[in-house]
Protein backbone atom coordinates (compact mmCIF):
# COMPACT_ATOMS: atom_id res chain seq x y z
CA UNK A 1 0.00 0.00 0.00
CA UNK A 2 1.88 3.43 -0.76
CA UNK A 3 2.06 6.66 1.39
CA UNK A 4 -0.43 8.31 -0.38
CA UNK A 5 -3.03 5.39 0.26
CA UNK A 6 -2.21 5.19 4.04
CA UNK A 7 -3.07 9.66 3.95
CA UNK A 8 -6.16 9.10 2.42
CA UNK A 9 -7.21 6.11 4.73
CA UNK A 10 -6.52 8.28 7.70
CA UNK A 11 -8.51 11.23 6.37
CA UNK A 12 -11.26 8.86 5.71
CA UNK A 13 -10.71 7.60 9.45
CA UNK A 14 -10.95 11.63 10.52
CA UNK A 15 -13.80 12.24 8.21
CA UNK A 16 -15.69 9.39 9.84
CA UNK A 17 -15.07 10.24 13.64
CA UNK A 18 -15.98 13.98 12.80
CA UNK A 19 -19.47 12.48 11.35
CA UNK A 20 -20.21 10.05 14.57
CA UNK A 21 -19.50 13.13 16.77
CA UNK A 22 -21.42 15.44 14.76
CA UNK A 23 -24.58 13.08 14.52
CA UNK A 24 -24.30 12.46 18.23
CA UNK A 25 -24.66 16.03 18.78
CA UNK A 26 -27.57 16.54 16.59
CA UNK A 27 -29.55 14.61 19.77
CA UNK A 28 -27.71 16.17 22.90
CA UNK A 29 -27.13 19.68 21.46
CA UNK A 30 -30.40 22.05 22.81
CA UNK A 31 -31.43 25.19 21.72
CA UNK A 32 -32.06 27.39 24.66
CA UNK A 33 -35.32 28.09 22.96
CA UNK A 34 -36.48 24.53 23.35
CA UNK A 35 -36.32 25.45 27.59
CA UNK A 36 -39.30 26.31 29.22
CA UNK A 37 -38.90 29.82 31.04
CA UNK A 38 -38.62 29.73 34.96
CA UNK A 39 -42.11 30.09 36.96
CA UNK A 40 -42.70 31.68 39.99
CA UNK A 41 -39.89 33.48 41.90
CA UNK A 42 -37.87 35.65 39.35
CA UNK A 43 -33.99 36.01 40.55
CA UNK A 44 -32.62 38.98 39.35
CA UNK A 45 -29.77 39.04 36.16
CA UNK A 46 -27.23 41.96 35.22
CA UNK A 47 -26.73 41.72 31.22
CA UNK A 48 -23.20 43.18 31.11
CA UNK A 49 -21.71 44.47 27.81
CA UNK A 50 -18.63 46.02 26.69
CA UNK A 51 -18.67 48.24 24.27
CA UNK A 52 -15.53 50.24 22.36
CA UNK A 53 -16.33 51.47 19.13
CA UNK A 54 -19.84 49.64 18.53
CA UNK A 55 -21.65 52.88 17.35
CA UNK A 56 -22.85 50.87 14.28
CA UNK A 57 -24.70 47.66 16.22
CA UNK A 58 -24.89 48.45 19.75
CA UNK A 59 -28.16 50.41 19.25
CA UNK A 60 -29.51 46.91 17.81
CA UNK A 61 -28.40 44.92 20.88
CA UNK A 62 -29.41 47.59 23.52
CA UNK A 63 -33.23 47.68 22.00
CA UNK A 64 -33.29 43.76 22.47
CA UNK A 65 -31.89 43.90 25.98
CA UNK A 66 -33.94 46.68 26.91
CA UNK A 67 -37.23 44.99 26.04
CA UNK A 68 -36.90 41.29 27.66
CA UNK A 69 -40.40 40.05 28.96
CA UNK A 70 -38.89 39.08 31.86
CA UNK A 71 -39.26 41.36 35.21
CA UNK A 72 -36.69 41.64 37.00
CA UNK A 73 -32.65 42.29 35.56
CA UNK A 74 -30.34 45.64 34.53
CA UNK A 75 -28.42 46.30 31.42
CA UNK A 76 -25.06 47.41 32.22
CA UNK A 77 -22.97 49.26 29.66
CA UNK A 78 -19.18 50.40 29.98
CA UNK A 79 -17.98 52.29 27.17
CA UNK A 80 -14.43 50.94 26.81
CA UNK A 81 -12.57 54.39 25.50
CA UNK A 82 -14.40 54.63 22.25
CA UNK A 83 -13.02 57.07 19.99
CA UNK A 84 -16.60 57.14 17.93
CA UNK A 85 -19.91 57.53 18.41
CA UNK A 86 -20.80 54.95 21.18
CA UNK A 87 -21.19 56.90 24.06
CA UNK A 88 -23.80 59.15 22.64
CA UNK A 89 -26.07 56.02 21.28
CA UNK A 90 -25.85 54.82 24.77
CA UNK A 91 -26.72 57.62 26.64
CA UNK A 92 -29.86 58.50 24.15
CA UNK A 93 -30.92 54.99 25.73
CA UNK A 94 -30.31 55.46 29.14
CA UNK A 95 -32.84 58.49 28.71
CA UNK A 96 -35.20 56.43 27.59
CA UNK A 97 -35.00 53.50 29.70
CA UNK A 98 -33.25 55.51 33.29
CA UNK A 99 -34.29 52.56 35.18
CA UNK A 100 -33.09 49.59 33.13
CA UNK A 101 -30.03 50.99 32.03
CA UNK A 102 -26.38 51.69 34.11
CA UNK A 103 -23.30 53.43 31.95
CA UNK A 104 -20.31 53.08 32.92
CA UNK A 105 -17.19 54.94 31.79
CA UNK A 106 -14.52 52.21 31.92
CA UNK A 107 -11.09 53.11 33.73
CA UNK A 108 -7.91 52.96 31.49
CA UNK A 109 -6.42 49.31 30.98
CA UNK A 110 -3.53 48.39 33.86
CA UNK A 111 -0.66 46.29 32.56
CA UNK A 112 -1.41 42.77 32.13
CA UNK A 113 -4.61 43.08 30.97
CA UNK A 114 -6.80 42.45 27.01
CA UNK A 115 -8.79 45.32 26.83
CA UNK A 116 -12.22 43.31 26.64
CA UNK A 117 -11.35 41.41 29.64
CA UNK A 118 -10.58 44.54 31.72
CA UNK A 119 -13.80 45.91 30.31
CA UNK A 120 -15.63 42.67 31.83
CA UNK A 121 -14.16 43.32 35.51
CA UNK A 122 -14.86 46.14 35.49
CA UNK A 123 -19.05 45.08 34.67
CA UNK A 124 -18.23 42.32 36.63
CA UNK A 125 -17.76 44.29 39.65
CA UNK A 126 -20.37 46.87 39.34
CA UNK A 127 -23.06 43.98 38.84
CA UNK A 128 -25.05 43.16 41.90
CA UNK A 129 -27.23 40.78 40.64
CA UNK A 130 -27.63 37.35 41.39
CA UNK A 131 -27.11 36.34 37.76
CA UNK A 132 -24.17 37.61 35.27
CA UNK A 133 -24.91 37.62 31.88
CA UNK A 134 -22.29 38.86 29.56
CA UNK A 135 -22.81 39.39 25.70
CA UNK A 136 -21.29 41.54 22.70
CA UNK A 137 -22.20 44.94 21.51
CA UNK A 138 -23.45 42.81 18.04
CA UNK A 139 -25.33 40.54 19.57
CA UNK A 140 -28.94 40.90 20.12
CA UNK A 141 -31.56 38.46 21.84
CA UNK A 142 -35.53 37.61 21.41
CA UNK A 143 -37.60 39.43 23.54
CA UNK A 144 -37.92 35.73 26.06
CA UNK A 145 -34.15 35.04 26.19
CA UNK A 146 -33.96 36.21 29.71
CA UNK A 147 -36.86 34.35 30.98
CA UNK A 148 -34.69 30.95 29.35
CA UNK A 149 -31.62 31.80 30.42
CA UNK A 150 -33.12 31.28 33.92
CA UNK A 151 -35.43 28.35 33.12
CA UNK A 152 -32.08 26.53 32.13
CA UNK A 153 -30.53 27.70 34.81
CA UNK A 154 -33.35 26.38 37.43
CA UNK A 155 -33.95 22.76 35.13
CA UNK A 156 -30.10 22.23 34.95
CA UNK A 157 -28.80 23.46 38.41
CA UNK A 158 -25.93 25.14 36.41
CA UNK A 159 -23.56 27.45 37.38
CA UNK A 160 -22.41 28.61 34.17
CA UNK A 161 -24.53 29.02 30.71
CA UNK A 162 -22.94 29.78 27.60
CA UNK A 163 -25.31 30.16 24.12
CA UNK A 164 -23.62 29.71 20.84
CA UNK A 165 -25.66 32.28 18.90
CA UNK A 166 -27.16 31.87 15.78
CA UNK A 167 -25.02 33.88 13.34
CA UNK A 168 -26.43 36.11 10.37
CA UNK A 169 -24.31 35.79 7.64
CA UNK A 170 -24.46 38.04 4.45
CA UNK A 171 -21.07 38.45 3.01
CA UNK A 172 -19.70 35.47 0.53
CA UNK A 173 -15.77 35.37 2.66
CA UNK A 174 -18.55 35.37 5.85
CA UNK A 175 -20.70 32.41 4.46
CA UNK A 176 -17.08 30.23 4.09
CA UNK A 177 -15.34 30.77 7.13
CA UNK A 178 -17.43 31.74 10.04
CA UNK A 179 -19.37 28.20 9.69
CA UNK A 180 -15.91 26.65 10.29
CA UNK A 181 -16.17 27.82 14.20
CA UNK A 182 -19.19 26.20 14.27
CA UNK A 183 -17.76 22.68 12.48
CA UNK A 184 -15.00 22.58 15.15
CA UNK A 185 -17.47 22.53 18.11
CA UNK A 186 -20.15 20.32 16.59
CA UNK A 187 -17.91 17.98 14.76
CA UNK A 188 -14.69 17.58 17.35
CA UNK A 189 -16.37 18.15 20.87
CA UNK A 190 -18.69 15.26 22.03
CA UNK A 191 -20.98 17.95 23.72
CA UNK A 192 -22.69 15.32 26.53
CA UNK A 193 -19.18 15.35 27.68
CA UNK A 194 -19.69 18.32 29.31
CA UNK A 195 -22.37 17.14 31.70
CA UNK A 196 -21.57 13.41 32.33
CA UNK A 197 -18.42 11.04 31.78
CA UNK A 198 -17.39 9.31 29.06
CA UNK A 199 -18.72 5.43 29.26
CA UNK A 200 -15.06 4.30 27.94
CA UNK A 201 -13.08 7.05 30.48
CA UNK A 202 -12.30 5.90 33.83
CA UNK A 203 -13.68 8.05 36.58
CA UNK A 204 -10.13 9.55 37.98
CA UNK A 205 -9.13 9.98 34.25
CA UNK A 206 -12.17 12.63 33.50
CA UNK A 207 -12.52 14.45 36.67
CA UNK A 208 -8.70 15.04 36.39
CA UNK A 209 -8.88 16.13 32.78
CA UNK A 210 -12.52 16.82 31.96
CA UNK A 211 -11.74 20.54 32.19
CA UNK A 212 -10.22 19.88 28.66
CA UNK A 213 -13.97 19.03 27.14
CA UNK A 214 -14.97 22.58 27.59
CA UNK A 215 -15.67 25.52 25.33
CA UNK A 216 -17.67 28.83 25.84
CA UNK A 217 -18.71 31.82 23.14
CA UNK A 218 -17.32 35.02 24.57
CA UNK A 219 -21.29 36.53 22.90
CA UNK A 220 -23.35 34.94 25.71
CA UNK A 221 -21.86 33.68 28.72
CA UNK A 222 -23.86 34.00 32.20
CA UNK A 223 -22.68 32.98 35.42
CA UNK A 224 -24.46 32.57 38.79
CA UNK A 225 -22.79 35.55 40.82
CA UNK A 226 -21.11 33.41 43.39
CA UNK A 227 -19.46 31.03 40.88
CA UNK A 228 -18.41 34.06 38.70
CA UNK A 229 -16.96 35.32 41.97
CA UNK A 230 -15.43 32.16 43.02
CA UNK A 231 -13.32 31.33 39.87
CA UNK A 232 -11.81 35.31 40.19
CA UNK A 233 -13.84 36.62 37.57
CA UNK A 234 -12.17 37.85 34.71
CA UNK A 235 -9.43 38.77 36.68
CA UNK A 236 -7.79 35.26 36.38
CA UNK A 237 -7.94 35.26 32.04
CA UNK A 238 -6.97 38.55 32.58
CA UNK A 239 -4.25 38.12 29.37
CA UNK A 240 -5.79 35.49 27.91
CA UNK A 241 -7.14 36.09 24.14
CA UNK A 242 -9.87 32.89 24.10
CA UNK A 243 -11.24 34.64 27.73
CA UNK A 244 -13.97 32.61 27.21
CA UNK A 245 -12.92 28.97 26.68
CA UNK A 246 -10.35 29.64 30.11
CA UNK A 247 -13.74 30.78 31.94
CA UNK A 248 -15.42 27.64 31.05
CA UNK A 249 -12.52 25.36 32.17
CA UNK A 250 -11.86 27.25 35.47
CA UNK A 251 -15.70 26.55 36.05
CA UNK A 252 -15.08 23.13 35.46
CA UNK A 253 -11.81 23.05 37.20
CA UNK A 254 -13.33 24.62 40.57
CA UNK A 255 -15.88 22.12 40.55
CA UNK A 256 -19.18 23.98 39.29
CA UNK A 257 -21.40 22.82 36.83
CA UNK A 258 -21.70 24.18 33.23
CA UNK A 259 -24.33 23.29 30.44
CA UNK A 260 -24.22 24.85 26.39
CA UNK A 261 -27.06 25.44 24.31
CA UNK A 262 -27.07 27.26 20.75
CA UNK A 263 -28.86 29.75 20.27
CA UNK A 264 -31.21 29.72 16.86
CA UNK A 265 -34.66 31.33 17.60
CA UNK A 266 -33.17 33.02 20.49
CA UNK A 267 -29.57 34.56 20.42
CA UNK A 268 -28.29 36.08 17.54
CA UNK A 269 -25.23 37.59 15.98
CA UNK A 270 -23.25 39.01 13.31
CA UNK A 271 -20.13 38.68 13.98
CA UNK A 272 -18.20 40.62 11.57
CA UNK A 273 -18.92 42.61 8.13
CA UNK A 274 -16.97 41.32 5.69
CA UNK A 275 -13.41 39.80 4.73
CA UNK A 276 -11.27 42.42 6.23
CA UNK A 277 -13.14 43.11 10.01
CA UNK A 278 -12.94 38.71 9.37
CA UNK A 279 -8.79 38.63 9.18
CA UNK A 280 -8.61 40.90 11.77
CA UNK A 281 -10.92 39.53 14.27
CA UNK A 282 -9.88 35.46 13.84
CA UNK A 283 -5.71 35.53 13.28
CA UNK A 284 -5.30 36.56 17.01
CA UNK A 285 -7.44 33.50 17.87
CA UNK A 286 -6.36 30.90 15.60
CA UNK A 287 -3.57 29.78 18.07
CA UNK A 288 -4.69 30.64 20.96
CA UNK A 289 -7.39 28.17 20.04
CA UNK A 290 -4.92 25.20 20.49
CA UNK A 291 -3.29 26.70 23.96
CA UNK A 292 -0.32 28.43 21.41
CA UNK A 293 0.65 25.12 20.70
CA UNK A 294 2.48 25.24 17.15
CA UNK A 295 3.25 21.48 16.92
CA UNK A 296 -1.16 21.04 17.16
CA UNK A 297 -1.70 23.44 15.05
CA UNK A 298 -0.25 22.25 12.16
CA UNK A 299 -0.84 18.65 12.79
CA UNK A 300 -4.64 20.06 12.74
CA UNK A 301 -3.34 21.81 9.30
CA UNK A 302 -1.90 18.52 7.77
CA UNK A 303 -4.83 16.63 8.89
CA UNK A 304 -7.77 18.60 7.77
CA UNK A 305 -5.91 19.35 4.38
CA UNK A 306 -5.32 15.21 4.18
CA UNK A 307 -8.81 14.53 4.99
CA UNK A 308 -10.84 18.09 3.20
CA UNK A 309 -8.52 18.77 0.04
CA UNK A 310 -6.62 15.69 -0.97
CA UNK A 311 -9.54 13.54 -1.56
CA UNK A 312 -10.59 16.20 -4.59
CA UNK A 313 -7.25 16.48 -5.55
CA UNK A 314 -6.26 12.80 -6.02
CA UNK A 315 -10.14 12.08 -8.21
CA UNK A 316 -9.06 15.13 -10.51
CA UNK A 317 -5.18 13.46 -10.76
CA UNK A 318 -7.36 10.20 -11.73
CA UNK A 319 -8.66 11.97 -15.50
CA UNK A 320 -5.26 12.99 -16.41
CA UNK A 321 -3.58 9.22 -14.92
CA UNK A 322 -4.10 5.76 -14.13
CA UNK A 323 -4.45 5.33 -10.43
CA UNK A 324 -4.44 2.26 -8.38
CA UNK A 325 -7.92 1.22 -6.68
CA UNK A 326 -6.07 1.35 -3.30
CA UNK A 327 -5.85 4.89 -3.87
CA UNK A 328 -8.71 5.84 -6.02
CA UNK A 329 -11.27 4.13 -3.33
CA UNK A 330 -10.18 5.77 -0.03
CA UNK A 331 -10.09 9.14 -2.00
CA UNK A 332 -13.99 8.59 -3.64
CA UNK A 333 -14.70 7.82 0.05
CA UNK A 334 -13.35 10.93 1.04
CA UNK A 335 -14.75 12.91 -1.68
Amino acid sequence: MSFLSVLLIIGVVFLTGITIVLTRNLFFFRGLAQVPPVTGSHASIAVCIPARNEEKVIGRCLESALNQDYPNYMVYVLNDRSTDNTDEVVKSFRKKYPDKLTFIEGRGKPEGWLGKNWACQQLGEQALEEFILFIDADTWLEPDTLSKLTGAFAITGADFITVWPQQHLKTFSEKIVVPLVYYALLGLLPVQYLQRKPRWMPASIYNKYKHYFAAACGQFMAFRDHAYKSIGGHKQVSFEVVEDVNLARLIMKSGFKMRMYHGVNSVHCRMYEGAREMFNGFRKNFLAGFNDNILLFMLMGVLHFITFLLPAAVLIASFFTFIHWTVGIPALIGF
